[in-house]
């Protein structure tokens, strides 16, 4: 019964197959001839192959370009010593150190700074605070200019210039 059905199907499709050729598709035939002969196309020639050139390398003395390598500071910005004593000032943030007011010793010129904690604290010319080794290079009455280190992005010490402005006390009304 199977094989019969599977028989009678495949007579059925090779008759319907049968009907879609002939006559029918003179049209197009005929396009496809005239596009052919309209057509002028006309392919360049492979271009001629060059024989192998040899080549030697001799930067053997050079850096390797594919390893990733410092690049020698211009500066010569050295890095902290590392190996000092930390002063009490290093433990907090430069941003949470407040310029209070300053005194005059002799002829030294002496900051007052406050901390995040409310503790004042004295400073002269010499001494670090913030968190970037930063040292004062120098005090006045209206500011205290320090010299910071940090790393930059290729892991190099670079030098910044900062100043800590004395703030005013508000007035109660």
């Amino acid at each position: 019964m199977k094989i019969h059905l599977v028989l009678a199907v495949s007579l059925l499709g090779v008759v319907v197959l049968g009907g879609c050729g002939g006559a029918e598709d003179g049209d197009l035939r005929r396009w496809m001839d005239e596009q052919g002969a309209s057509a002028r196309g006309r392919i360049e020639p492979i271009p001629p192959i060059r024989p192998y050139e040899a080549f030697t390398y001799n930067a053997f003395g050079q850096p390797d370009p594919f390893k990733p390598r410092k690049i020698e500071s211009a500066k010569g910005t050295r890095g902290p010593d590392l190996t000092r004593r930390k002063e009490a000032l290093e433990a907090y943030p430069l941003e949470t150190l407040t310029m209070v007011g300053s005194l005059e010793r002799g002829k030294a010129m002496i900051g007052l700074v406050k901390g995040s904690d409310n503790k004042v604290f004295q400073v002269r010319q010499g001494n670090y605070m913030g968190q970037n080794f930063g040292v004062i290079t120098n005090v006045t009455e209206a500011d205290i200019s320090l010299k910071e280190l940090f790393q930059d992005g290729a892991g190099d010490w670079v030098e910044r210039q900062t100043k800590m402005m004395l703030q005013e006390r508000e007035q109660k009304k």
